[in-house]
């Protein structure tokens, strides 16, 4: 009896304390002072003016750049911003407070203090240690920021999630920047030295588009959609005033560094500002189709059908021959076990790449999609683990950046038939199905699907997981020589490291992960 009050005294106290905490911390009862919508289109600038040029030589096609090589996307943004002439929208999930991340926000300074219309939607779960440089830049009469699904408590900022989890526990992955309203860069890639940099220490292979053409309306559309959501806020809500002007200052100390010098250098040698001052830019011709949440899923408020996943499962579904899914995060569920199986029974060819143990950084994700392996290869499905190599590349392009290996993989690019292809934000779990918003471009390309499809039957990039005439799983690990090595547990792991995956393995949090 005892035992049960002393209980009952505690549950009382904690849910007390949630309602004081939700009664002191509360959602302000206006989010903006106004809805804004996007600009008309500027053709009289120097980019307009040259992708104008080249929309007129394909008519009602869209053109596609793919962006696989980490600096060359930074490079690409870098450039966009410093040609735009009248509005810049960026949307993205995170932004950090390291190099790249504050040479980007000061263009976004830059263009702001020379007229250019700034307007820029951050997701609050990844801005850590930016409240005042957004602040900042929120200042300037050009430039507003706004923020999804906002902690009200800003620090400590996780304690929000003690008394706000539901909504907290929504957020907005989606990544695009559009300028202009002629070109917008859509993918994988937050905004930070990680998603931009090959080389030594962690950093992620990943995949963006640069796209030009009538989709990008519909991306512009997209971002008025979020940017006027109920759950975006202007930034003045949350944040203090910007104590000092710091962001330039800040922006070029990093510069200077040796990390700034290279991506400098990387900014000069992309031929895409060549490209721009020539009026002549390359790219791949083709139907592009938006996929995108809408962002009413951000407060749980849309339909199962209406779900980015439904339309992922039907471009899976019309695969006939062959299914290629590059994915950083990969747990199907039961639903995309049966489909993805149910394709391979059928003989289509599925193929899917996701990170090893050793080079995932999200290790309770590596476990929940263990459940699944023994289904999928039973059922004829290809599983490839990326290996974390973790050395010095040199440059490359989209084909060659799947060749190579770094401490993780962060691409979230799906292939069908060769002939069709899916750049985006979308991971294959139950997060990106049901909590986070997505967006992705669905590109009619047999140019670029079959360059994914060619580097997925590289063998020395990944290990081969297959099971053994005993039906033990094996790891095969295949060199350029042809040498094969033949693992019989995740390779370079520890025996604590697998043990503790395999506790993970049986919790109840595949729903959240």
């Amino acid at each position: 009896m005892r035992l049960i009050r002393s209980f009952l005294i505690v549950a009382a106290v904690i849910a007390l304390a949630v309602v004081g905490l939700r009664w002191t911390f509360p959602l302000p009862q206006q989010n903006f002072s106004a809805e804004v919508t996007k600009q008309e289109a500027d053709w009289s600038g120097p980019l307009g003016a040259t992708i104008k040029n080249a929309l007129e030589r394909n008519p009602g096609l869209d053109g596609v750049r793919p962006l696989g090589n980490g600096r060359a996307a930074f490079a690409a943004r870098a450039i966009l911003a410093k040609e735009a002439t009248s509005s810049i929208d960026a949307q993205y999930y995170i932004w950090q407070d390291d190099v790249t991340g504050l040479m980007l926000l000061d263009e976004l300074r830059a263009a702001a203090e020379r007229g250019v219309r700034v307007r820029l939607l951050v997701d609050d779960n990844g801005i850590s240690g930016m409240d005042q440089l957004l602040a900042e830049l929120d200042a300037l009469p050009n430039a507003h920021v706004r923020i999804f699904n906002p902690f009200t408590l800003r620090n400590p900022k996780l304690l929000s999630y003690a008394f706000d989890f539901s909504r907290l526990n929504r957020r907005m992955h989606n990544k695009s920047m559009t300028v202009d309203g002629v070109a917008t860069v859509v993918g994988g890639r937050n905004i930070g030295d990680i998603y931009f940099d090959y080389g030594a220490g962690t950093h992620y292979l990943d995949v963006d588009a640069i796209a030009i053409g009538p989709i990008v309306d519909e991306v512009s559309q997209s971002f008025d959609a979020y940017w006027n959501s109920a759950s975006s806020y202007d930034a003045d809500l949350f944040l203090d005033p910007p104590i000092e002007q710091s962001l330039k200052a800040k922006a070029e100390a990093a510069r200077q560094t040796a990390v700034g010098a290279g991506y400098q250098q990387a900014i000069r040698d992309n031929e895409l500002a060549d490209r721009i001052a020539a009026r002549e830019l390359k790219f791949d011709w083709s139907e592009v189709t938006l996929f995108v949440d809408d962002p009413a899923k951000g407060l749980g408020e849309v339909q199962r059908e209406d779900l980015i996943v439904e339309q992922l499962i039907e471009f899976a579904q019309g695969s006939k021959t062959s299914l290629d899914l590059v994915s950083a995060y990969f747990i199907p569920g039961e639903r995309g076990a049966e489909v993805l199986e149910g394709l391979a029974k059928s003989g289509v060819k599925v193929r899917v790449l996701t990170n090893s143990l050793d080079a995932t950084d999200v290790m309770p994700v590596h476990a929940a999609y263990m459940r699944y392996r023994d289904g999928l290869l039973n059922s004829g499905v290809e599983l490839l683990e990326l290996r974390a190599l973790r050395q010095e590349h040199s440059e490359r392009s989209l084909p060659e950046m799947l060749a190579g290996s770094a401490s993780g993989l962060h691409a979230k690019v799906f292939g069908s038939d060769g002939e069709r292809i899916f750049i985006g934000s979308y991971n294959l779990d139950p997060r990106s199905a049901r909590l986070n918003t997505e967006m992705g471009l669905l590109i009619e390309s047999p140019a670029i699907a079959a360059s994914l499809a060619s580097q997925l039957s590289k063998p020395e990039f990944s290990y081969r997981v297959e099971l053994d005439d005993d039906g033990q799983m094996i790891w095969l690990q295949e060199e350029a020589d042809g040498t094969v090595t033949v693992h019989s547990a995740d390779p370079e792991t520890s025996g604590f490291q697998r043990a503790l995956t395999a506790v993970v393995r049986w919790l109840p949090v595949e729903w959240m992960l």
